[in-house]
């Protein structure tokens, strides 16, 4: 069935499935980037921290399997790439942490909440979406590119193995350290190890990473089309999915607009098997402007960073990208110095 299907049609429909489990999955088991930070800092609570850990050493253990023994070429990602972009990793993370902390959760954690029936995400990801293609080809990339486009280095690799001179044997043992270090750490906690919904949604999500680089890498592989393999990302894909929805007879439907379209469905349906589906909206002017400002950011910095905290910082870390980890580290800077200006220095 699928094998007669054009190789975007193919990665479409494997991107709009996996999504649906991914949203199924990430809905049910509370798995928000956000509100892990959130807890670790105010509650003392690290569990949802843990379980990020345990989806990123799971990602990087699958991701480097399908490497070793698939054929997955990693070098045609955009996290391995020759140039390290070190200011527009910083610069982007950095607006991206901050925006996801206005708005309360990051763009993957705004498609969640459209599921559920929150008309605040709804606004978020229009406003999202319209900024990345403007940042992408538009107003604000033309800041984007005279802000950033000096603050390169040319390192021949992104990837910490290459970068360290390892070799292919040593890189993946690196990613076997790495990613047994991540599981030995989230399974430390008994706390976290008795919360089974967070525990198996973490194993799923881990999982369903690496699904996405066996779709684009590997099953939906053509070596006729000029384009970079990945995994799952939602910033420049919701920009994407509401250009394919104006104009598609245009352009070509792929991974990103049917995990996007996935994702709603399966947190759709996690919220009605819970009966945890309500409609919801702004409750005032002041909340529409921190979310729009906050979509904004996310936006802008989400094509700046070249990914948000699902495309740089569970895809492209688990290719052990320096690059993903440069990101991600200011993606929750950014993240914590928001949550600071919301609520600390009120306290």
């Amino acid at each position: 069935m699928f094998e007669s299907l054009p190789p975007h049609l193919f990665r479409a429909t494997l991107g709009l499935v996996l999504g649906a489990l991914l949203g199924l999955v990430a809905r049910r088991g509370r798995f928000c980037t956000l509100g892990a930070v959130e807890d670790a800092v105010y509650a003392r609570d690290t569990r949802r921290a843990r379980a990020w850990m345990l989806a990123a050493g799971i990602a990087i253990l699958g991701t480097h399997l399908l490497e070793t023994y698939a054929g997955l070429d990693l070098a045609r990602s955009i996290y391995a790439g020759p140039r390290l972009e070190w200011g527009a990793l910083i610069v982007g993370g950095t607006m991206f942490g901050f925006g996801m902390a206005l708005v309360g959760t990051c763009g993957f954690g705004a498609l969640l909440r459209l599921g559920g029936g929150d008309l605040r995400a709804f606004l978020v990801l229009l406003v999202l979406g319209l900024s990345a293609y403007m940042a992408i080809s538009g107003l604000t990339g033309l800041a984007r590119v005279a802000l950033t486009g000096s603050s390169s280095l040319d390192v021949g690799s992104q990837r910490l193995g290459t970068l360290l001179g390892l070799g292919r044997v040593g890189t993946e043992t690196l990613a076997i350290v790495a990613a047994a270090g991540l599981v030995l750490v989230a399974l430390a906690s008994r706390d976290f190890r008795k919360s089974r919904p967070l525990l198996y949604g973490a194993v799923a999500i881990g999982c369903l990473i690496a699904a996405g680089w066996w779709t684009n890498g590997v099953a939906g592989y053509d070596e006729f089309e000029a384009r970079t393999v990945g995994s799952f990302s939602f910033a420049r894909p919701v920009g994407d999915t509401l250009l394919y929805a104006m104009l598609a007879t245009g352009t070509n439907v792929d991974f990103g607009v049917g995990s996007v379209v996935g994702v709603i469905l399966g947190a759709f349906a996690a919220a009605r098997s819970t009966d945890d589906f309500r409609w919801e909206a702004p409750d005032d002017a002041r909340e529409v402007k921190r979310h729009l400002l906050g979509a904004f950011l996310m936006g802008t910095g989400g094509v700046t960073a070249l990914g948000c905290t699902i495309g740089q910082g569970l895809s492209g870390l688990s290719t052990l990208s320096v690059g993903s980890i440069l990101a991600l580290t200011f993606i929750l800077a950014g993240a914590r110095a928001g949550l600071y200006y919301l609520v600390d220095r009120h306290a």
